[in-house]
C-alpha cells in the first residue's frame, strides 16, 4: 500500500488539529518545585489488565500505563476502558506499542499496527504512545539505521498528532536506542515536533548514562519518565547482567534524578514501572506500596 493511500485510510477526517503544548520543562531555578503526576505502569501484573486498574487505583497513583494488552481486551470497546479508569480516578498516561521495525518490508503492516494503537488509546482518553526501536541482528547499526529510525519516528509522528495522540520515543537496553549517544542519533535525526523522549532512567543507566544528567539534557525534549530502579550486576551471574526492582533498592539515584526535576521545573507524569516483582513471594500489589513509601519518602504526596 502507497503511504499516501495508508495514510488516508487510517486517519479520521475528525482528529484534532493540534495536540496542544508539550510539558513545560524551563529551567527555573534550583528552589522551583516539581509539579509532578504520578503514575504507575501495568506490566507488573503480567497482562491482568482490570487487576492493575484497581490495584493502582487502591495505591492512590494518579495515572497509569497499560500495554498491548489492554487492546486485546478493550480493543472494540474503548468507551467501556474509558469510563473504568475515570469510576478508578485514573488517567491514562500511555499505551505501550511495541517496536517500531527497520524492515522495510514490514513498514507498512508495522505502522498500520501502531496507529490502531493510537486511535485505541485516543478513544481510551489516553496521552501518550510509547514505542521503542529495534536494533539491526548481526550486526552493528549503521548512520543509515540512525537516520531510517528517526524517519519512520517522525512520520510516525505526525500521523499520531492528527489523531491527537503525542509519540513517547522509549530508550531501551537491547534496541537501537539503548545507550545514550545511540539514543541521540535517533532523535537528531527525528522531528523534535512530532517526537519526543519518553526516559526510563534504569534503562538509561544500564546503558552507561547518567539519568540525572538526561533529565537536564533533555529538558524541553521529554514526555514523560519511567521511574525505575536497577540491579546490576546480578549476585552470582555475569557482569553484564542486571534485573529490575523496587524502588530504593538498587543502584539508580533516584534521589539525584528528582533533584534534577526540581531544578529543571519539569512538570508532568512520572509513571514507576517495575517489570516484574524480582521476589515471587510478593505480589505486583505489595511492591507498589514499597514504591509509595519510597516516593512519600522523599516528600512527595502520591
Amino acid at each position: 500500500m502507497k503511504r499516501r493511500d495508508f495514510l488516508s485510510s487510517s486517519l479520521t477526517a475528525t482528529a484534532l488539529a493540534s495536540v496542544g503544548p508539550l510539558p513545560r520543562a524551563w529551567a527555573a531555578g534550583p528552589s522551583a518545585p516539581a509539579r509532578l503526576q504520578f503514575g504507575y505502569a501495568a506490566i507488573t501484573w503480567g497482562g491482568n489488565d482490570a487487576q492493575a486498574i484497581d490495584d493502582v487505583a487502591t495505591l492512590g497513583f494518579r495515572g497509569i500505563q497499560l500495554r498491548a494488552s489492554a487492546v486485546a481486551t478493550w480493543g472494540s470497546r474503548p468507551a467501556e476502558l474509558r469510563a473504568l479508569l475515570a469510576d478508578r480516578k485514573l488517567s491514562l498516561v500511555a499505551l505501550s506499542s511495541g517496536v517500531v521495525r527497520l524492515d522495510p518490508s514490514a513498514e507498512a503492516e508495522n505502522m498500520a499496527l501502531h496507529l490502531h494503537h493510537a486511535r485505541f488509546l485516543r478513544d481510551g482518553g489516553g496521552t501518550y504512545l510509547q514505542v521503542v526501536d529495534q536494533r539491526p541482528r548481526g550486526r552493528a547499526p549503521t548512520p543509515d539505521d540512525y537516520r531510517r529510525m528517526g524517519g519512520l519516528l517522525s512520520e510516525l509522528g505526525r500521523w499520531t498528532a492528527d489523531l491527537g495522540v503525542r509519540l513517547s520515543y522509549h530508550n531501551h537496553m537491547g534496541n537501537l536506542g539503548q545507550a545514550p549517544d545511540e539514543v541521540a542519533r535517533v532523535l537528531d535525526a527525528a522531528d523534535p515536533r512530532h517526537v519526543q523522549l519518553q526516559l526510563d532512567i534504569a534503562h538509561w543507566q544500564q546503558g552507561g548514562g547518567d539519568p540525572a544528567q538526561a533529565v537536564r539534557d533533555y529538558a524541553g525534549r521529554m514526555t514523560f519518565l519511567h521511574i525505575k530502579d536497577l540491579e546490576s550486576p546480578i549476585p552470582g551471574r555475569g557482569p553484564e547482567t542486571f534485573r529490575f526492582v523496587e524502588l530504593g533498592r538498587g543502584k539508580v539515584d533516584v534521589r539525584a534524578v528528582f533533584a534534577a526535576l526540581e531544578v529543571t521545573n519539569y512538570e508532568g507524569w512520572a509513571v514507576v514501572e517495575l517489570d516484574r516483582v524480582p521476589d515471587p513471594a510478593r505480589t505486583p500489589l505489595e511492591a507498589g506500596r514499597a514504591a509509595k513509601r519510597f516516593l512519600e519518602g522523599l516528600g512527595y504526596t502520591i
